[in-house]
Formats: C-alpha cells, sequence, structure tokens
C-alpha cells in the first residue's frame, strides 16, 4: 500500500460515521433539523451515533429527553406539523413499540388527515437486527409490522454511502420516515464519502451487482452475506444479481420484477422471521407480475419463528453465506 492509498483509507469512513456526517450536513444546511432522543447529546448516543453534534449544534438543537419513547415520538410529531424536522432516535428498534401510537395513528395519517393542509416531516432513527450478542429486546427485526402501515416510509441503509444518502433523503422527505441502521455492520466496514450533501433517491431499489441466472433480494447487514455468496456462486459458474431493496415501504418492486424477468430465479435473504416477513409480500408480488418468466419458485432465506435467542445460540439464528449458496443451487436445479 503506498502513501496516497494509506490516506485514502484513513479518510474512509464506517456506517455509523455515516450516519453521524449526515446529521451533521442536515442540521448546517436547516436550521429546523434538531435531534432528540436519549442520552444522544452528552454521551452521543448508546453506539456514539450522535457524538460531538450537541458541542457543534447546541442543546436547543440535540436534544437530551428522559427514557420516554411514547413522549419521543409525540414530540416529534408535533414539531414536524409546526415547521421543524425532528430527527429522533430510539435506542434500540425493540423499545419502538410505545412510539406506535403516535407513529400509526397520527404521524402516517397527518397528510391525509389534514388533507394536505399539513405535513410531517420526520425521521424516527432505530438501530435494528441481531450480531453483536445482546438481548432479545436489543436484537429485533420487526420492520415488517412498519412497512404494513400506510403513510410510514421505512428505509434501511446496507452500506456507508447508501446511509450517508438515505439519510439525507429521509431528512428532507415531507413525510415520516422510519430509519432503521443495521447495527451489526454499524463498524463492519469504511467507504470514502465525500461530505457534499447529495441524497440518494428514496423508494428506490440498488442493483448491487448485474447477473443473469439467479436474482438474490435483500437489505440491511443481510446484503453482506448475500454478497459473499454471490462470489462464491461465481467461482462455481452460477452468475447471480445481487439487489438492495433499501426501502421498504414503498417497494420499487418495478426493479425487482425487470430483474427476476431477466434471470427467471430468486432467492430473497432476510434476518427477520419467516412468517409475515417482507420475503412473503416480495414473493407474492414476483409470482402474480413475473409469472411467465418464472422458472422456479421464489425462495426464502429468513431468521425463525422465534424470539432471537441469548447470544450463545445467536448465530444458529441468523441466516449465514452456506444458507444463501444452499438455498440458490435447490432453486437453480427446480424442475417442475
Amino acid at each position: 500500500m503506498n502513501r496516497e492509498e494509506a490516506a485514502m483509507n484513513d479518510n474512509a469512513i464506517t456506517l455509523l460515521e455515516a450516519v453521524n456526517l449526515a446529521l451533521a450536513r442536515a442540521m448546517a444546511d436547516d436550521p429546523d433539523v434538531v435531534l432528540l432522543g436519549e442520552d444522544i447529546g452528552t454521551n452521543g448516543g448508546v453506539f456514539r451515533a450522535t457524538a460531538g453534534l450537541q458541542e457543534r449544534f447546541g442543546e436547543r438543537r440535540v436534544i437530551d429527553t428522559p427514557l420516554a419513547e411514547t413522549m419521543i415520538a409525540g414530540l416529534s410529531v408535533g414539531m414536524a406539523t409546526q415547521g421543524m424536522r425532528p430527527v429522533a432516535e430510539i435506542q434500540f428498534m425493540g423499545f419502538i413499540f410505545p412510539a406506535f401510537e403516535h407513529l400509526v395513528a397520527h404521524a402516517a395519517r397527518m397528510r391525509a388527515r389534514t388533507r394536505g393542509r399539513l405535513s410531517c416531516p420526520m425521521v424516527l432513527r432505530a438501530p435494528f437486527g441481531g450480531g453483536i450478542h445482546a438481548p432479545e429486546h436489543h436484537s429485533e427485526s420487526t420492520e415488517a409490522l412498519l412497512a404494513h402501515i400506510p403513510g410510514l416510509r421505512v428505509v434501511i441503509p446496507s452500506s456507508p454511502a447508501r446511509a450517508y444518502g438515505l439519510l439525507l433523503a429521509a431528512i428532507r422527505c415531507d413525510d415520516p420516515v422510519i430509519f432503521l441502521e443495521p447495527k451489526r455492520i454499524y463498524r463492519a466496514s469504511k467507504t470514502l464519502i465525500e461530505d457534499n450533501g447529495q441524497a440518494l433517491p428514496l423508494d428506490t431499489c440498488f442493483t448491487l451487482r448485474e447477473g443473469s441466472d439467479i436474482t438474490l433480494i435483500s437489505w440491511g447487514a443481510m446484503i453482506s452475506e448475500t454478497l459473499d455468496a454471490a462470489d462464491r456462486l461465481a467461482a462455481e459458474g452460477v452468475s447471480c444479481e445481487v439487489i438492495d431493496v433499501a426501502t421498504l415501504n414503498p417497494i420499487d418492486h418495478a426493479t425487482l420484477v425487470a430483474s427476476v424477468s431477466k434471470t427467471g430465479r430468486c432467492v430473497i435473504i432476510h434476518e427477520a422471521p419467516r412468517h409475515g416477513g417482507m420475503g412473503a409480500e416480495i414473493a407474492a408480488t414476483l409470482g402474480e407480475q413475473a409469472r411467465a418468466a418464472l422458472l422456479a419458485p421464489p425462495c426464502r432465506v429468513t431468521g425463525h419463528d422465534t424470539l432471537m435467542p441469548y447470544y450463545r445460540n445467536e448465530q444458529l439464528y441468523l441466516p449465514d453465506t452456506d444458507d444463501i449458496v444452499t438455498a440458490v443451487k435447490a432453486t437453480m436445479e427446480y424442475v417442475e
């Protein structure tokens, strides 16, 4: 590695740091952006996603709240309807349930209820998913509950670059966005990111790898294992197209249908429980809209229909690269 390459690596940042960078950029660009949450100011949040922001922007814009998720969500709805752009943090997704009343009954319905007179431009951030040896309330993947609610956008980044661009887009969106951050990959990799304030599009899938034999569909932390599986399968002569869904509500079905219409096969990967998961929704849509092209039924690789186990058994719950490779081979071998 030469000196220039070493300097570039020193400037690369993690997904967690990309979240911090996007928050800082949004606050610098728009004085109506405020942050609120438990311990986000003095301590910089449980994962330090907001580290340094209170010192830079002050206590009035980076607000430490009591341990009260219901209040955090309700306060965010009130701020958003009155012209501010709050970005609230729920420490772990497993603690989001007290906030459902405000998210489902108010934030998601505000534009329709007022016939467009009011909007609700708020973002609710929450780390989610397993893989860090935490208890079950700290390791849940309940994105399907939120994606079922009309009026709520549900966005999940899978890399530092997408975390930066999608969070900026979420903050600038005039409707409420649930921004779920896969904490298992908070510090897993680094990417060079230019802090140029450029957002990435919401409601759009990202094709991470072109392929011709089978489409692999995933989001969040599972993108890492999905790409690893695609690499392994490529060495065995199987060409995988890899798609990061990124926005789970609304889903960019057009990109998924176009890909599966090309390859004829697909495997959908997520760590959330199988029953009622977003993989089932995607599979149903592909069955409806790409039926003529399907050479095999859509296959799902998922977590189990049980609570996330304690850390000694956590890896038995989470899908891995071997699971994906096995599913792909079975799908490739399917003969009707």
